[in-house]
């Protein structure tokens, strides 16, 4: 009971005055928003990864694979074609990328390459010289290199070892842009910008923020959206208003929330997350058994068979410390947690408790559970 009480004066106690922090900047507003059309793009293609040392595809079980060794050796001016090929040091592999906007013709990027057929690993491999395409068919990048991985894979006659994942790899620098995506900044007589987490009162800051500097060139349009034109008190070009805003501290806004995982036990609650007046109680019921069974031996000559006798222990915990009582209206969230680590809840308890007090309709907050 003495336990008990110190835990509940913690969670009912008054706050200790302590001395004022100094105020932390805002974040800037290029950190909170994407400009309209300014966004990567995503590349796929096909290729070949070869000099692997027999753990490629096996072509029986991958024609695709045996294909594509066909279509590219007869470029090449090597007819092969009716004999049956033998190698497994040749993978079938899809190529991803992403071409950062305004990648100009000659820069480079890193590429990723996931297996298509049964090879075993893409340890040593060099992919041969593949395009890369975007969703309307053209050619963007082109793709080559020595590949790396992260794990690996080794085997003998009566064990194997795994680290990773053997079967994906990534090359740093591996593919050259060779078409440009433009977009015509100059002409653009406004832009748009879009708020990364959506919400009327952020919105409403950025634009009080940027009129302030330069009166008359912001205009909320949505919750989501802020434009911003070279007009009002701005004379300059568009390009230099964005320069000039995008450094600008703004205050932030955003919604009590609860994001709860479940499957890791992980609980992230944000700031403003109140607590209405509310009677909690947890505890939890463990039940252990365990079984010791003994031999039974017959005395000698008796004509007597040894038995297994069972032994059974049963043990029981009602879980009877933990127990929480009452937390006083517009408790926050750091009184919360206080109280809760004091009477060494696990975060999975957690989970249950915040829910339960959600559905009581105690807990000021939205919960997210992924």
């Amino acid at each position: 009971m003495q336990f008990l009480r110190r835990a509940l004066a913690l969670l009912i106690a008054p706050a200790v005055a302590l001395a004022p922090l100094p105020a932390l900047a805002g974040p800037r507003i290029k950190d909170i928003v994407d400009i309209e059309n300014v966004r990567p793009n995503q590349l796929v293609g096909y290729g070949l990864v070869v000099g692997l040392a027999g753990t490629g595809d096996r072509l029986r079980n991958a024609p695709f694979t045996e294909e594509s060794i066909l279509s590219m050796l007869e470029r090449m001016g090597v007819s092969v074609r009716g004999t049956q090929m033998q190698t497994q040091n040749v993978a079938a592999v899809s190529i991803s990328a992403t071409m950062p906007p305004f990648a100009r013709a000659g820069s480079q990027i890193d590429v990723q390459i996931s297996s298509l057929g049964d090879a075993t690993s893409l340890q040593g491999g060099t992919l041969l010289v593949s395009s890369l395409r975007a969703l309307d068919g053209e050619i963007y990048a082109v793709a080559q290199g020595p590949v790396a991985l992260s794990g690996f894979k080794a085997q003998g006659a009566g064990a194997s070892v795994t680290r990773g994942v053997s079967t994906s790899a990534r090359i740093a620098g591996g593919a050259i842009v060779e078409r440009e995506v433009n977009f015509a900044f100059k002409s653009a007589s406004s832009l748009k910008l879009a708020l990364k987490n959506p919400d009327f009162t952020t919105a409403q800051h950025v634009a009080a923020v940027i009129n302030g500097r330069f009166s008359g060139t912001a205009e909320v349009l949505d919750p989501a959206t802020v434009e911003i034109a070279a007009r009002g008190a701005f004379t300059g070009s568009l390009i230099s208003l964005i320069s000039e805003v995008e450094n600008l501290e703004v205050a932030v806004d955003q919604p009590a929330r609860i994001v709860i995982n479940e499957a890791s036990g992980t609980v992230v609650m944000g700031s403003d997350v109140q607590i209405s007046p509310v009677a909690i109680a947890q505890g939890g019921l463990t039940i252990s058994v365990t079984e010791t069974p003994v031999a039974s031996q017959p005395a000698p000559l008796s004509g007597g068979t040894t038995a297994v006798l069972p032994r059974t222990q049963i043990s029981v915990d009602d879980g009877s410390g933990k127990s929480l009582a009452l937390l006083k209206g517009g408790s926050s969230l750091k009184s919360l947690v206080s109280g809760l680590n004091t009477l060494g809840v696990s975060p999975r308890d957690l989970i249950t408790i915040l829910q339960a007090v959600k559905s009581a309709g105690a807990l000021q907050a939205e919960i997210v559970v992924q």
